[in-house]
């Protein structure tokens, strides 16, 4: 048999020719080997060359880049946002925002109304009170922050360890925290702001202490939910140990309702610190805290009503851009949201 055609005869047998008879019919080997690898490529069809390897699956957003999708269009969301952002940027550049100094007097201008030397007109001691506000918006968000962060930390463990051990330990936290829970959380403020003292470091701990039951609960309740999962039974039986599943596997899978109940919290935390000051149990003058001053202007409501209405509004505005926020996140985090 020639050569030719016992190349032929390997083609028809589903088989590639010999090497050494290759150069005498190049041609035929090359279409055969074409040929082959074509229709031994997944997907190939006739007369079509479909490589599956270069399809690549769609990239699947992360759980967070879904959430801020949903958020941004949230109107009111991003209203809040606005406000919080203003705020923080006052509280930041005080310095350079604020015309004068929070402790400067000027005697002669005294209770003057609101101008164009003093935008928001000037307090009984001449002081401009557009500066105290915009100083007072750093103990505002000093006391809000902190203090949902001291009952966050706090709250946090113990709705952890409650929920994950159960049994006798569930029942002594979650018993604890019920007292707590049955005593209005202003009135726990105050008991607490007078037992320490007035003073910034004290009103924080008075706030944050009255906020844990809060977030134990929360916490709790979200433990419960993922203690039995198969991922927290996976962990298990790898030999990770109660710390590391608690704090890598679990809490971070609570994250959604506590960041919702901490925007909402630190509304809360500035509003209960402002009533504290008011009465006497806050920050102490001449320190600028919005519900101080509201204290100090009550006396001037007919004369000065500059003096009242500028703290007033600065705390109206915190709260309200912080529960637009807080809301727009919940409805962002929701899964029966999503889609």
């Amino acid at each position: 048999m020639s050569p030719k055609n016992e190349n032929k005869d390997l083609m028809d047998r589903g088989k590639k020719p010999k090497a050494k008879d290759l150069t005498r019919d190049d041609a035929v080997v090359k279409n055969y080997q074409s040929q082959t690898e074509i229709h031994s490529r997944p997907g190939a069809v006739e007369g079509k060359d479909l490589d599956v390897r270069t399809i690549e699956p769609p990239k699947r957003k992360s759980q967070w880049a879904e959430v801020w999708k949903r958020l941004i269009k949230n109107k009111a969301a991003i209203a809040g946002m606005i406000v919080i952002v203003i705020l923080l940027l006052t509280a930041i550049f005080a310095d350079f925002i604020a015309p004068f100094h929070y402790e400067t007097q000027d005697l002669q201008n005294v209770r003057m109304a609101p101008n164009s030397d003093n935008w928001f007109g000037t307090d009984n001691f001449g002081r401009d009170i557009f500066s105290r506000v915009v100083y007072g918006s750093r103990i505002s968000i000093q006391v809000g922050f902190i203090a949902v962060g001291v009952a966050m930390i706090v709250g946090g463990i113990l709705g952890s360890v409650s929920g994950y051990y159960s049994g006798r330990i569930d029942n002594v936290i979650m018993r604890l925290m019920d007292v707590l829970l049955a005593i209005p959380g202003i009135l726990l403020a105050i008991a607490i702001a007078a037992a320490l003292g007035p003073g910034l470091v004290n009103v924080m701990i008075a706030v944050g202490i009255a906020s844990i039951p809060r977030y134990a609960r929360i916490v709790r309740a979200s433990v419960l939910s993922l203690r039995d999962q198969e991922f927290v039974e996976a962990a298990r039986a790898v030999g990770a140990n109660d710390f590391r599943i608690i704090t890598k596997y679990i809490l971070p899978n609570c994250m959604a309702p506590i960041i919702v109940q901490g925007t909402l919290g630190v509304a809360e935390a500035i509003l209960a610190a402002a009533g504290l000051s008011f009465i006497g149990l806050g920050i102490q003058p001449p320190i600028p805290e919005w519900g101080a001053m509201l204290s100090t202007a009550r006396i001037y409501l007919r004369d000065a009503w500059w003096m009242s209405i500028f703290p007033g509004l600065a705390i109206m505005f915190t709260i309200f851009g912080l529960n637009l926020l807080g809301d727009g996140l919940r409805d962002a985090l929701d899964p029966r949201l999503k889609g």
